[in-house]
């Protein structure tokens, strides 16, 4: 495997966490609520999905030809993106989180 394609993988596990370990809005913007609503973190995941293809996109461009793809490419590297993500949703969602301990 290439080194484009090795760093494609790395952004889309670092894009499909990313709206699940943080409050942050794409992990840039501050929120007024503390919590964010999960439709919120979808929206992020599709989002991130969408740069993280047109990022691959770019490196394809780079190392030469384009290659046309079809609606299975889509759908598996959809499928693909949403596996990516599920240790950040066991980590927001499924993971008991301990109280903070009084001092």
């Amino acid at each position: 495997m290439s080194a484009g394609g090795t760093l494609v993988i790395l952004l889309a596990v670092l894009g499909a966490n990313l709206p699940f370990v943080n409050q942050r809005l794409f992990g840039i913007l501050g929120r007024k609520s503390a919590v964010k609503p999960l439709w919120l973190r979808l929206i992020e995941m599709v989002v991130a999905y969408l740069v993280v293809g047109a990022l691959g996109y770019l490196i394809e461009a780079g190392i030469g030809n384009v290659f046309a793809q079809g609606w299975e490419f889509y759908a598996v590297t959809a499928s693909l993106f949403v596996v990516f993500a599920f240790p950040g949703f066991v980590y927001r969602y499924l993971w008991r989180h301990r109280p903070a301990a009084a001092a």
